[in-house]
């Protein structure tokens, strides 16, 4: 497999062509026309790159990396805020607005139209982002993990998205019956139906999605290792199954049989937000044995995989946003990205351009952040 060099078949060039914040972060105003290909926001630490990065991330998924309260995405002081985007994708222009507003839900519109649901987002601007935290991927724990299997997934399969928010809102509804007293086992049995019907078909979903990636990533690490170390990203869910047609009937007898030692414990003990990936170099658990560059690695052959996944799916490539992740990677690690940003749109933060080891080979469009302002450099 050729690795982001030239298109796929009918494959097209996804790229954001303009950006417009309104009382975001620290911007009261700013206007972009990024360039198709890398773009590089250099400034000092808290000058406001990340919070470019940031708005790209909310506009693609509904929500910020980085906080799960909107009301911190507004300026200070400022009741209401914005962000505009605009797209070429292969089925032409496309745009995306999101409003915040004090106190209330933020607003959605996808090509002007308002919608109700974030959930509509998913699909319209497919993002991969790459941040320092990202790199501690297979040193954290399998919550991370899994929240790095729902990003992709719900970006890919729009439907995934759903059935994740639903599944988690009867999660919610069974565990704080679980510390009712006295127990109302009749509205468990309830919910139990509805998470065996949901999380089977989590399950199923994020089961066919790691077997493609951990063959993608298997070849990208191959290649970061050259060729000395085997990667198996192995699936491990909280409910082992065989069959996906019995799939719910295992999950809901699971909930009945743990039911009495999940009302002691106070939570749901099984299901799919118990699930974990195991990664595995050369059949070792790299989550323990692993020395900090292997782990590295294998967190790089991860994040580089949703590309990939995503070329192949989707039929464009997607927009990355590496915030402040070259001056953690060796020059080796560094090529890797880079053969990556110099076939897609990209949005890089850093505070010097000396970062990049390989600099000199790239062609870019580089900005100067400095207290809320940006100007081409």
């Amino acid at each position: 497999m050729v690795y982001c060099q030239g298109l796929y078949e009918g494959e097209k060039a996804l790229h954001i062509r303009g950006l417009k914040l309104n009382n975001y972060r620290n911007y009261t105003g700013l206007e972009l026309s990024p360039a198709p290909g890398l773009n590089v926001f250099r400034g000092d630490n808290a000058a406001g790159k990340t919070n470019i990065l940031e708005s790209i991330f909310l506009c693609a998924l509904g929500r910020s990396h980085r906080t799960p309260r909107d009301t911190e995405l507004l300026k200070e002081h400022e009741p209401f805020g914005s962000v505009a985007l605009y797209l070429e994708t292969r089925g032409g222009t496309r745009s995306i607005r999101i409003e915040l507003i004090e106190g209330e839900r933020k607003r959605v519109w996808i090509d002007e139209t308002a919608t109700t649901r974030t959930g509509e987002l998913m699909g319209c601007l497919n993002v991969v982002m790459f941040s320092p935290e990202d790199l501690q991927l297979v040193k954290d724990g399998p919550a991370e993990r899994r929240r790095f299997l729902d990003m992709e997934l719900s970006q890919l399969k729009p439907a995934y998205y759903y059935h994740l928010q639903q599944y988690n809102g009867a999660l919610k509804s069974r565990n704080l019956l679980l510390k009712e007293d006295p127990i109302r086992y009749d509205m468990i049995e309830l919910w139990d139906e509805q998470l065996a019907r949901l999380g089977s078909k989590i399950i199923a979903e994020r089961a066919r999605f790691i077997e493609k990636l951990s063959q993608l990533a298997n070849t990208l690490h191959l290649r970061m290792s050259d060729g000395k170390e085997d990667l198996l990203v192995r699936y491990e869910p909280s409910v082992p199954f065989a069959d996906e047609e019995r799939l719910m009937e295992t999950l809901q007898m699971q909930l009945t049989d743990r039911l009495e030692r999940d009302i002691f414990r106070g939570y749901t003990s099984v299901g799919p937000h118990r699930d974990d990936l195991g990664l595995l170099l050369d059949g070792r658990d790299v989550r323990v044995y692993g020395s900090q560059g292997q782990q590295r690695t294998v967190a790089l052959s991860l994040k580089l995989s949703e590309i990939e996944l995503i070329r192949s799916l989707r039929g464009e490539r997607p927009v990355l946003l590496l915030d402040d992740v070259f001056s953690e990677l060796d020059a080796g690690r560094q090529a890797r990205l880079l053969d990556v940003v110099s076939d897609c749109q990209a949005f890089v933060t850093c505070t010097h351009l000396e970062e990049f080891a390989a600099i000199e080979q790239l062609s870019m469009q580089v900005w100067h952040v400095e207290n809320g302002t940006v100007s081409e450099v």
